[in-house]
C-alpha cells in the first residue's frame, strides 16, 4: 500500500473508534476513554503519515 492510503485508512479507523467511544459512553466510561485515546492515536498517526506535517 502507498503512503497516502495508509494515512486515509488510519484516519478512517480513528473515526470508527471515536464512534465506538461515543456509543459506549453510557455503558462503560473507562472503555469509552480507552477507545477515545486509541482514536486520538490513530488520527495522529494518520495525519503524520499523510506527509503534510
Amino acid at each position: 500500500m502507498t503512503q497516502p492510503m495508509w494515512a486515509l485508512l488510519l484516519i478512517a479507523l480513528s473515526g470508527l473508534l471515536l464512534g465506538g467511544a461515543i456509543t459506549t459512553w453510557r455503558a462503560s466510561k473507562l472503555l469509552a476513554v480507552a477507545l477515545g485515546a486509541c482514536a486520538a492515536l490513530a488520527l495522529a498517526a494518520g495525519v503524520l503519515r499523510s506527509g503534510y506535517f
